[in-house]
């Protein structure tokens, strides 16, 4: 049996651009995503999530990673609402997306 792999939730911005059936408003160029995702680094989840929003019919453009819970905890980043979203990424080891603002120019 392998040994166990300390797992992390991670807060990503995904940035979105436009795709056909991608479920934007219409009118809107592109959007930012907010997720929390669960892996045992960023890099990973950074690919579960751009995997995932493929899947759903986005075209992710740009990922910015802003640290795993401990780190924004630590800095005071992290409302109650956050850190119950994480802690449900967490405990689903499922990406949660927490919002999605649509841009138009």
């Amino acid at each position: 049996m392998g040994a166990a792999v300390d797992r992390f939730v991670f807060t990503l911005l995904v940035q979105v651009g436009r795709k056909p059936g991608d479920g934007l408003p219409d009118g809107a160029t592109g959007a930012a995503i907010l997720c929390y995702a669960p892996a045992a680094d960023e890099e990973t989840a950074v690919r579960e999530t751009v995997a995932l929003l493929k899947q759903a019919d986005m075209a992710p453009l740009d990922v910015t990673g802003y640290g795993t819970l401990e780190e924004r905890l630590a800095a005071g980043e992290v409302s109650e609402e956050e850190q119950e979203l994480m802690a449900m990424a967490g405990a689903q080891d499922a990406v949660v997306v927490a919002e999605m603002t649509p841009f138009f120019e």
